[in-house]
C-alpha cells in the first residue's frame, strides 16, 4: 500500500481560497445596517457556506483520495 502525500501547494491555495471566501463575506456586509444588513447577511452566508463546502470537498479529495 502506497501512501499518498497531498500536494502542499494545492493545500496552500485552498487555504488562500478559504481566507478569500471569508473576506468576501465580510466585505459584502461592511457598512450595512438594519434590514439591509439582515437581507444581505442571509444571502452572503448562504454563498459563503456553498463556497466553503466546495473547498472542503477539494481538500478531502487531496488528503483522502479514493482507494
Amino acid at each position: 500500500m502506497m501512501a499518498v502525500v497531498p500536494d502542499t501547494e494545492q493545500l496552500r491555495e485552498l487555504e488562500a481560497d478559504t481566507r478569500q471566501a471569508w473576506s468576501a463575506y465580510s466585505e459584502q456586509l461592511r457598512e450595512l445596517t438594519g434590514e439591509e444588513y439582515e437581507r444581505a447577511e442571509r444571502e452572503s452566508w448562504a454563498e459563503l457556506q456553498t463556497e466553503l463546502s466546495r473547498l472542503e470537498l477539494r481538500r478531502r479529495s487531496l488528503t483522502h483520495p479514493p482507494a
